[in-house]
């Protein structure tokens, strides 16, 4: 039987020569063989010279996920060991000890597509979006046993991303020890509560971490609203900072009472640091208070390609009320973590904000996750959180 492969059209081998790690369907000349789903496949030219090896799946738009330009490399456990190993000793090297809850693996950006890897002390929870990593799902949390020894692994393998891939949602214990109800870690010496089985992403939002950092330097005596507050970390780092008070808003109970669990944990009064319960959308027009830092942290407002003008109009809305709600020089962070929006469209979004709410407004810094959450300098579809830093003239 002839082995399976992949021959693509003419020229479209520049794709991954530029580094990107995704091949769509459209870019298939052919399919030699019958491959299994959620394989690997060797990767041709149209000339049917080898030039990388890729997982493949033919119910995803993306039907080829690259692992390696070497076509001779064999893609087994060894091959995962040494790419989880290296995932590892990046953050050892870039990450401080003062912080122990960090992204160790971040699929694409480590070479692990579909694969995400967090840790929370000395526990672990990873999620997994792709066919071909669910397919080595018992090797890859037997090497993570093996190599991170952590006291638990938890799965949380969930949204559409799965569902593409023709994948359930799947969630539960995988290794070890299940983690408590509330898992203490610190960032930046900063204690935190968290909830891996019922909280946000994996937990908490790992991503921000450079970002709260910037929000402690700038909050020395200043009125700080975080919006979309979840746990508190801006809030946090914004009392450390100095703060003449922080007012956090978030929608879910659950997320406000981990928050002021996390001000008292760290010394600091939610009487004198509110927490209020309520939709951002109904309580920013209702308010009369201005202040001098704004953070605007939303959820993803278009899953899809098809949520953007429902999504733009959203970011609008609420960055036009953060601006109107600011101080003359007072400054707001506000960031989306919607893929779909670019970081182009979201300047334009809030530029647009800006106009309608008649100020003019400085862009002091753009703002991107920090080093444990690694791209592709090609894969601008990595680039999922993006963020603004501004002030208002």
């Amino acid at each position: 039987m002839t082995p399976a492969r992949v021959i693509l059209k003419p020229g479209k081998e520049h794709i991954i020569k530029r580094g990107h790690p995704w091949l769509f369907s459209g870019a298939i000349a052919r399919i030699e063989g019958k491959p299994a789903n959620g394989g690997v496949l060797p990767v041709c030219r149209a000339d049917g010279r080898v030039v990388a090896q890729a997982a493949y799946n033919h119910l995803s738009d993306i039907a080829l996920r690259i692992l390696t330009l070497d076509p001779g490399v064999r893609i087994d456990g060894t091959f995962w060991r040494a790419r989880i190993r290296s995932a590892a000793a990046l953050r050892t090297a870039l990450v401080p000890e003062s912080t122990t809850a960090m992204r160790l693996v971040n699929a694409e950006g480590d070479g692990l597509p579909g694969l995400i890897v967090d840790r929370y002390g000395d526990h672990l929870v990873i999620s997994i979006s792709t066919l071909l990593m669910d397919r080595q799902r018992e090797e890859l949390c037997e090497i993570l046993a093996t190599e991170l020894v952590p006291a638990g692994i938890y799965e949380r393998s969930e949204g559409r991303a799965r569902q593409r891939e023709g994948l359930d949602t799947r969630s539960g214990m995988l290794w070890g020890d299940p983690p408590p109800a509330r898992l203490e870690v610190l960032e930046n010496n900063l204690r935190f509560q968290v909830d891996l089985i019922e909280g946000q992403k994996t937990g908490f939002f790992l991503d921000q971490r450079d970002s709260r950092e910037l929000i402690e330097k700038l909050s020395r005596g200043a009125r700080v609203l975080n919006c979309f507050a979840y746990s508190g970390g801006f809030s946090l780092y914004a009392a450390r900072g100095g703060a003449r008070s922080v007012t956090s808003v978030e929608l879910s109970a659950h997320a406000c009472g981990l928050c002021r669990a996390n001000l008292l944990l760290n010394g600091y009064d939610p009487a004198l640091h509110p927490v209020v319960t309520a939709d951002v959308f109904d309580y920013l027009p209702t308010l009369e208070e201005r202040f001098d830092l704004i953070i605007l942290d939303p959820p993803a407002f278009a899953k899809s390609q098809k949520d953007v003008a429902r999504a733009s109009r959203g970011y609008k809305e609420i960055n036009l009320q953060g601006i109107r709600h600011l101080e003359h020089g007072g400054l707001l962070a506000t960031f989306s973590c919607s893929n779909h929006i670019d970081h182009d469209l979201f300047k334009k979004i809030v530029l647009a904000a800006a106009a309608d709410a008649g100020v003019v407004v400085q862009l002091l810094r753009e703002l991107e996750p920090g080093v444990d959450h690694p791209v592709l300098l090609a894969h601008e579809e990595g680039r999922y959180l993006k963020g603004l830093l501004l002030r208002v003239m």
